[in-house]
């Protein structure tokens, strides 16, 4: 439990800055930490929370790489090879000549672009990578939506360090004004000095555990408030079926997208290509075949590419991708049931701690009208110090257990709250 207090203390104070940019009006009149607030400030200063803007930068990257395939395509190239055999022409000229035959060794060097100018895939590529982006950027926002829990079990054990420091500080109040009594009766002679000492004994006893609470909870002086939830937890419960709130269900949303998007790309692949392509260069020979010299050279056209045959590789790559939806759903079906049924016990807990601090409020009201009768007999020397103290104890220990379960009533709430993807305020 130290522990977890401690690194809430860590995680307030550090906040701090955080918070008071977020609440300005409220931190003008109360430096009070509120749980939802705090939730919020963990979120924004976890270093995953960067992973965000990460994936949007990495995802640009790669659309502008998609976009760069719309640009022409250069390439340099050379070529010298020396042949076995070339064109010739098996006639005579007039005058008994023949025309001379090419060289067998033959040059060509060139520049070639190729404009693409239909590519079907192109736009559905880019689709993936915007459905690719939006599923990372929501497994991360699930991620950090477990800090919420995390926040709220340290907030809440503090929340219970204060309240039982509140009611031990009642307690030690009322038996230092009895040991103030016992100790005048002591002095007149109408009490054995025991009757003080037994009252003495446990104020120290009750200033210990004061002084232990006190260290499990050092940030006394940073008071925190308890959440009002129950007007919340009343429309939820109502609504309960219809909440999606939790980051997990857009993460599902998007990872189908994903799917669907790849699927289209999978349905377009063997769709005709179509680019414009041109070549310039200089060789021996150009494009005469027959030509002796150096020439320069040039060409233009279009290129169509079409692959109607992949031999099933496309269909057995959508059956993959319908597989994988069906995981998605099985997974979101059965992420929905842990749900309903954490909401069920998470109601169950809630109508339980209310109902024990109806029960709180009767047992409190029984021990302080016991309290003060057994008060005005120990003024009037007719009951022991030891009774008063068991008395007052049995007071003090009704007390600290509603404290207790107004806390853990509290705590449930928000719970409950969080488990179903609403906002803790």
């Amino acid at each position: 439990m130290r522990r977890r207090v401690a690194n809430f203390l860590i995680l307030a104070f550090a906040a701090i800055p955080a918070i008071a940019r977020a609440q300005e009006p409220v931190s003008a009149v109360s430096d009070t930490l509120r749980l939802g607030v705090l939730e919020a400030a963990a979120i924004n200063r976890d270093p995953r929370g960067r992973q965000v803007d990460l994936l949007a930068a990495q995802s640009a990257l790669r659309l502008r790489g998609l976009r760069s395939e719309w640009l022409p395509r250069l390439n340099l190239g050379a070529q010298a090879q020396y042949q076995s055999a070339v064109a010739s022409i098996p006639a005579e000229l007039a005058g008994g000549t023949s025309p001379a035959p090419p060289h067998k060794d033959t040059y060509d060097a060139y520049l070639g672009v190729r404009q693409p100018l239909i590519d079907p895939t192109l736009g559905a590529r880019r689709g993936v990578a915007t459905a690719e982006l939006a599923e990372s950027q929501a497994r991360v926002r699930t991620n950090l939506y477990a800090l919420r829990q995390a926040v709220a079990d340290a907030y809440f054990t503090a929340l219970l360090l204060d309240a039982q420091r509140a009611e031990l500080q009642a307690g030690i109040t009322d038996l230092d004004a009895q040991l103030r009594v016992a100790r005048e009766r002591v002095a007149g002679g109408d009490a054995l000095p025991s009757a003080a000492a037994t009252l003495e004994a446990e104020l120290l006893r009750r200033r210990q555990s004061l002084a232990g609470l006190a260290s499990d909870r050092r940030a006394a002086h940073t008071p925190l408030a308890v959440p009002d939830l129950a007007a919340d937890v009343a429309a939820a419960r109502t609504a309960l079926d219809g909440l999606t709130g939790r980051p997990e269900y857009a993460q599902f949303a998007r990872t189908r997208d994903a799917l669907d998007r790849q699927r289209e790309v999978i349905a377009r692949r063997d769709w005709p290509r179509v680019s414009a392509v041109g070549r310039a260069g200089v060789g021996r020979p150009g494009l005469n075949p027959l030509s002796r010299e150096f020439t320069g050279y040039w060409l233009a056209g279009l290129q169509v590419e079409w692959s109607p045959w992949d031999w099933g590789q496309a269909r057995r790559e959508r059956a993959s991708l319908a597989i994988q939806q069906e995981i998605v759903a099985s997974e979101e079906t059965a992420f929905t049931e842990e749900l309903r049924r954490g909401a069920v016990r998470g109601l169950a807990d809630i109508d339980r701690l209310a109902e024990a601090l109806g029960t709180d409020d009767t047992i409190i009201a029984l021990r302080d009208r016991v309290l003060g009768e057994t008060r005005l007999r120990f003024g009037e020397g007719v009951v022991t110090s030891a009774e008063y103290v068991d008395r007052e104890t049995d007071l003090l220990s009704a007390r600290l257990a509603r404290a207790a379960h107004r806390v853990e009533l509290a705590q449930a709430r928000a719970r409950f709250l969080t488990l179903v993807g609403l906002e803790v305020r």
